[in-house]
């Protein structure tokens, strides 16, 4: 096991580099800046500003559009990134990782019950639904599942506002609170949050279902499918034990691999459903810093997400060892 791990954090390391690479080429490509675009809004076009303008650059490492210029700015900010220096947004002039660091907590919050929630009906709901094959609660879980896979994000996220919050009114359309809230206490303020969160958790659960459901039946309907099951049924085991003894366990293998890659998403923040309801978390914090060419932020960030990924495969590498013991690691 240990000598696996570490064969993986090389691998992951090297992968990493590589990431960086390509991002770094990628985001010097980008036709403007931040820096850019925020000065010619503000400067006149001299040469005295000029000069100032190639000064800004030179501080960020985008003075030399060279080959060799590039592999320095790239090496300056890979040996930071890593020191845990993320760089300074352009458009903040905060430091990157602050910015990641106190609006992530509201987006990893939304994320986690969500995942949460996902589990508890989606795993449930695909054994069910596996154990009962082409039964009516079969082919309508399925139904309404292949809709929600289908609706975009933005699409779907919308509908659900238009209908509960601006035609009813019974939830509020975007922000986590209510502005009118001034002098309400702790719990006040809590419950208000929470109302807040209804229909964002909505979307978000409601869209993730669907996959992860399949995911769930198809493995369970091969499980079921296998000699051993066959065997417990033939000695007189009860269908539930048969079915939560012997194929829940067997089912959740795969579904290890699956749930490990949600790990970026929890703390990378959902982009497009904070950017719909106005959610100030790390989501759609990324989404305007990105928008307005800020490429210390987009370096960063997403290079905080790849960090991420590596870990979450390699934690479904050995997680999935935890739960199959027949699986040997180390060979």
């Amino acid at each position: 096991m240990v000598k696996y791990i570490i064969k993986r954090l090389l691998l992951a390391a090297f992968i990493l580099l590589l990431v960086s690479i390509f991002l770094y080429f990628l985001v010097r490509l980008m036709p403007a800046n931040a820096i850019e675009t925020k000065y010619f809004q503000t400067h006149a076009n001299s040469d005295e500003n000029k000069e100032l303008l190639k000064a800004m650059l030179a501080r960020y490492n985008l003075d030399d559009p060279s080959f060799g210029g590039i592999i320095k700015g790239w090496w300056q900010w890979i040996t930071s990134f890593f020191a845990g220096d993320m760089g300074t947004s352009f458009q903040q002039n905060r430091k990157v990782e602050d910015i990641i660091v106190q609006n992530m907590g509201i987006s990893f919050s939304i994320s986690l019950i969500s995942l949460i929630l996902e589990v508890l009906i989606a795993i449930p709901l695909g054994i069910k639904c596996a154990c009962n094959q082409y039964g009516k609660l079969d082919y309508t879980a399925t139904v309404i599942t292949m809709i929600g896979i289908s609706f975009p994000t933005f699409f779907f996220g919308n509908i659900i506002i238009k209908f509960f919050a601006v035609d009813l009114g019974w939830f509020p359309a975007n922000g986590i609170n209510s502005n009118l809230l001034t002098t309400a206490t702790g719990w006040e303020r809590f419950t208000d949050m929470l109302w807040h969160m209804v229909l964002p958790l909505f979307v978000l659960t409601i869209l993730s279902i669907g996959s992860l459901m399949r995911y769930t039946r198809t493995n369970t309907l091969e499980v079921l499918n296998a000699d051993y099951i066959r065997t417990a049924r033939a000695k007189g085991l009860s269908e539930g034990k048969v079915v939560y003894k012997h194929v829940f366990r067997n089912t959740m293998i795969p579904l290890v691999t699956v749930l490990a890659s949600t790990l970026p998403g929890l703390f990378g923040g959902a982009m497009i459903t904070e950017t719909i309801f106005g959610i100030p978390g790390i989501g759609k914090i990324a989404y305007d810093l990105m928008y307005n060419g800020d490429i210390p932020f987009i370096m960063a960030y997403n290079m905080f997400i790849a960090v991420l990924t590596v870990i979450g495969i390699l934690l479904a590498d050995v997680m999935y060892a935890v739960v199959d013991p027949r699986v040997k690691l180390g060979k």
